[in-house]
């Protein structure tokens, strides 16, 4: 197996949302009310927390890209006949092998990402097990990586709704309060709701793959919500993940926690983070319903662009709103 078929087998263009994503998390931690560190600065303890929590979500992530590929082979002999494992390029064994060392690599140091004021690698070490809520989330996702791909654990991606819970709880909500994790305790309402916002997004947006990929889907009994319900239909049912979840950003900034907003970020930002993402999701439905067919005719569909530029665009505004 070459360097070349592990690029192709981890994909790295994907593997950006989920670090910035957990940056992203980190910053608007420590940019919050809740940031238990009353000094508020940036040691090198935390600069290598948050760093050490980018680097294992993106190592996640590639696990998850190659056990993905390593269930999705009957498909893609069809959908995408290139890749290294339908190529030949790659044998099975080889594959599982590199799995399980990205989910080793991905999960275990986490065990370290413990915020303040837990500072050396001892103290986070021996940190008490109630600290250590970021490495659950991380353990969680691995485990819903495997229920989304293997047969054995039920393999959701081929129930339509249920594949977009799979990948939106722990790509959207447990990654957003990771990334939180990292500096400030998971267990804030803030953290959740943030993570909530994602999530919604994903429920719905991440579907806009399978659209491309459904005579593989269909073939090999993958039920994913093109294939289920037809273009038309799906395009209309993933379309409102696309503009309400914004909706929740001006809503918590008017919900009280206490004495402070339930999101603790600069209102204006804020505000005008929403309405940009609200004004963009209504532009990615007009893409998405005005010719739905498209999206199973088109290897990448612009809506498939702009839901990661979207995704993004929100990451890098949170963390705005919360340092300004």
């Amino acid at each position: 197996m070459t360097w070349r078929d592990i690029r192709d087998l981890a994909r790295p263009f994907t593997l950006i949302p989920p670090a910035l994503g957990i940056v992203s998390g980190a910053l608007c931690a420590f940019g919050s009310a809740h940031n238990p560190d009353p000094a508020r600065q940036w040691s090198l303890s935390l600069l290598l927390t948050v760093l050490l929590g980018a680097v294992c979500a993106a190592v996640l992530n590639a696990a998850s890209n190659v056990l993905n590929q390593i269930a999705d082979l009957q498909a893609d002999r069809i959908n995408k006949p290139t890749r290294p494992l339908p190529a030949g390029r790659v044998q099975l064994v080889q594959a599982w092998r590199l799995a399980w060392v990205l989910y080793a690599l991905g999960v275990l140091p986490a065990w370290l990402l413990v915020p303040y004021p837990y500072a050396s690698f001892s103290q986070k070490l021996a940190a008490p097990l109630a600290e250590h809520g970021v490495f659950f989330l991380y353990l969680g996702a691995a485990v819903a990586t495997w229920v989304y791909s293997l047969p054995q654990l039920g393999r959701t991606k081929r129930f339509g709704i249920w594949a977009s819970v799979t990948i939106a709880v722990p790509r959207g909500v447990w990654l957003k309060v990771a990334g939180w994790g990292t500096v400030a305790s998971v267990w804030e309402e803030e953290a959740w709701w943030i993570g909530l916002i994602f999530g919604l997004f994903l429920l719905g947006a991440a579907s806009t793959k399978d659209f491309s990929d459904m005579a593989g889907d269909r073939a090999s009994g993958v039920f994913t919500l093109p294939v289920k319900y037809g273009e038309r239909k799906a395009a209309w049912l993933i379309a409102p993940s696309f503009v309400l979840p914004w909706l929740l950003i001006p809503l918590g900034l008017r919900v009280r926690v206490g004495e402070v907003a339930l999101l603790s970020g600069n209102p204006l930002l804020l505000h005008l983070l929403a309405a940009v993402l609200f004004l963009w999701g209504l532009y990615t439905c007009r893409l998405l319903l005005r010719d739905p067919e498209a999206l199973s005719r088109t290897e990448n569909h612009p809506s498939w662009t702009h839901m990661y530029l979207m995704m993004m665009t929100a990451q890098v505004g949170f963390a705005l709103a919360y340092l300004v």
